[in-house]
């Protein structure tokens, strides 16, 4: 029997009446979990048994197969999170990216990053920025970190003048041909959602051009190097059309 610090990240039904739980561990990274019976009504389990659950789990652990569940003691409920159906949105996509990238790269800072970031949508910060954030971040682990300290093209650190997915970062005055050009204050931002710790934010006040142009430049980057389509993305896109 062992205790674990985690949060479940996906769920697959298993037989009538449980559950497979894929659990982001601080101990141990990512786990299979078997949750007997958790679906029927009166199991104690029920309710500790879904997608977002964060807190301590009892398991009886089993390297490299599936451990049991036993308990769960909840460390974050995320109860304003939860009744908004934008943000359970936009969580859902946090979940689905951060088991992708731990699958490639099993650093307990994915989980310190994940965390943080569902913390600050569930105390009401813009989950668009906050999942800009996490994303920028994630792209060091997945190994394709845009250049955002120097022209990606040559190098210099001065006159930086926008951003390209495609150059693979900043791009300076005597490199730029015909990118797309963003604001001075978008160049500045993106460089500082690197660099934030996102425990620690506790004012976010963007232009709407400086969300759009980051998330843009975002969005193109992970199409382009990172291979990762996941169904929960395009959810977020249509919210963002609708203006959500």
């Amino acid at each position: 029997m062992e205790e674990v610090e985690g949060i479940i990240v996906s769920e697959t039904n298993y037989s009538e009446t449980s559950k497979v739980l894929n659990i982001m561990t601080k101990e141990h990274g990512l786990i299979g979990v078997m949750a007997k019976g958790c679906r029927s009504l009166k199991s104690p389990l029920r309710s500790v048994s879904s997608k977002l659950t964060y807190g301590k789990f009892m398991i009886y652990y089993k390297r490299d197969k599936l451990s049991i569940l036993t308990e769960v003691n909840i460390i974050n409920p995320f109860k304003n999170l939860q009744l908004d159906i934008t943000k359970i949105s936009y969580a859902a996509y946090l979940l689905e990216l951060s088991e992708q990238v731990i699958k490639q790269n099993n650093s307990q800072d994915v989980l310190k990053l994940l965390i943080a970031a569902l913390t600050k949508i569930d105390e009401g910060f813009d989950p668009l920025v906050i999942m800009d954030i996490l994303e920028l971040k994630y792209l060091e682990y997945l190994g394709v970190m845009p250049v955002i300290d120097s022209c990606a093209v040559c190098g210099q650190k001065t006159g930086i003048v926008t951003l390209s997915s495609y150059r693979g970062g900043y791009v300076c005055k005597n490199c730029y041909t015909n990118e797309k050009m963003v604001s001075e204050k978008t160049i500045k931002l993106l460089r500082m959602f690197y660099y934030v710790d996102i425990t620690k934010i506790s004012k976010l006040e963007l232009s709407e051009q400086a969300k759009n142009e980051i998330n843009m430049f975002l969005d193109d980057y992970y199409d382009r190097y990172t291979g990762l389509y996941l169904k929960s993305k395009k959810f977020i896109r249509d919210l963002q059309k609708i203006g959500c």
